[in-house]
């Protein structure tokens, strides 16, 4: 009696497949000069799924509207910037204007954030696989 090996397999994994993906399947598998189940574990063992994102129209209106608001946040974010210089650099009599240019900067973390929280759940419930 011969003995081999190879690990004792067990799990047997079934799928369908059209005439024109078994033609193909059986092209690549006789051209690896592999056994059908070998030719799927390498392709399992050696491939990489990378999720890949279907956009709906009313998502294509999401992400364009993230857009905009990312460039504003841009924007508003060079203003701070600048005005933070000048407070830095004039220092005590803007102590007032000092606190609010924080509490507008902590308001707009605080917005960003929801709004990237928001658009990842819209984004991530249409979401499709392809290998």
């Amino acid at each position: 009696m011969r003995k081999y090996n190879t690990p004792h397999r067990r799990r047997v994994i079934k799928t369908r497949l059209t005439e024109e993906e078994y033609a193909e399947f059986s092209e690549r598998v006789s051209l690896c000069k592999m056994s059908q189940s070998e030719y799927i574990r390498q392709a399992l063992i050696k491939s990489s799924i990378r999720p890949v994102i279907t956009v709906s129209p009313v998502n294509d209106e999401l992400l364009s509207a993230v857009g905009k608001l990312t460039a504003e946040y841009g924007k508003i974010g060079g203003n701070l910037n600048q005005i933070a210089r000048c407070l830095n650099e004039y220092g005590t009599p803007y102590n007032a204007l000092s606190k609010e240019v924080r509490a507008a900067t902590t308001e707009l973390t605080a917005l960003k954030f929801e709004v990237l929280q928001k658009v990842g759940e819209a984004v991530g419930n249409v979401q499709t696989y392809q290998l």
